[in-house]
Parts: structure tokens; C-alpha cells; sequence
């Protein structure tokens, strides 16, 4: 995997506080660089991917992690309104979950997610799948640039 001089911006939009703990955890554990900004609601992503409010100086992430459970807009409905929009529709949207209903998956790449992930349940397996992802991000894809 070759060195990145700076990190990566990671977005991941998240309402559950132990699976925001375990990502940054896992993160940090891989010792990938990155760097993880968390919005707690699919209102609160909008906010900060379009620099709203004091979410002025958010810098543009070069991915987003995004849960579609979530109170006030839903994942699924944040993933629809950042492909219609020319500004963000470029960032690549992982959807990160525990749901496995097929309707998800099928709305989730229909509206144009780079990938569907079901969270792993057990710690070594979700850091396991978060070392892959990191690994992807930093070493085999080109991200677009911000």
C-alpha cells in the first residue's frame, strides 16, 4: 500500500453512539490515516457536506460512510439527495448497516452507493472488514479529487 502524505476524510453518518465508537476504534486500531468526522443524523451530513452553519471549514470528504437507519433522514434518503447534487454527487458513498433486506441493498445501489456493507456483529470481524476498507481507499482505488 503506498504512503499517502495526507489523510483521507472519512464522513461517516452514524446515530448509534457504540457503532461510532467501534468504527473510530477500528480505525485507530489499523493505523490508517484518516481522518473520521461524525454526523449523528442524516440531516447533520447534509449540513456539514454543504459547509452549512458552523459546519463552514468541514473539509470535503473523500468518502462517506453511511448507516440507512437513522432518525430525521433516513440513509436512503441522504444517499438520493447527494447523487442529485452536481457539487457532492462525485464523493463515493459506502453504506455501512446492520440491515440485510434486500430492499436495501437494491435502493441503496440503485441510488448510486459505491458499495453496501453489513456491519460485522463481533468486534474482530468489523475490524477486519474496516482494515479492508481503509486498505481499498488508500492503496487500490483512485478517489476523486477533492
Amino acid at each position: 500500500m503506498p504512503p499517502h502524505t495526507t489523510p483521507i476524510q472519512i464522513l461517516l453518518v452514524e446515530d448509534n453512539e457504540p457503532d461510532v465508537l467501534l468504527t473510530q476504534e477500528a480505525f485507530w486500531e489499523a493505523q490508517l490515516p484518516t481522518e473520521l468526522h461524525v454526523a449523528r443524523d442524516g440531516v447533520e451530513a447534509l449540513q456539514m457536506l454543504r459547509r452549512e452553519q458552523h459546519y463552514a471549514h468541514m473539509p470535503r470528504p473523500d468518502v462517506i460512510l453511511l448507516d440507512i437507519n437513522m432518525p430525521r433522514k433516513n440513509g436512503l434518503e441522504v444517499l438520493a439527495e447527494l447523487k442529485a447534487d452536481p457539487d457532492l454527487r462525485t464523493i463515493p458513498v459506502v453504506v455501512l448497516t446492520t440491515s440485510q433486506a434486500e430492499e436495501d441493498i437494491m435502493r441503496s445501489y440503485q441510488s448510486h452507493a459505491s458499495s453496501y456493507i453489513v456491519k460485522p456483529v463481533e468486534f474482530d470481524e468489523f475490524y477486519s472488514a474496516i482494515r479492508a476498507l481503509g486498505q481499498y481507499m488508500l492503496g487500490t482505488v483512485r478517489l476523486p479529487p477533492r
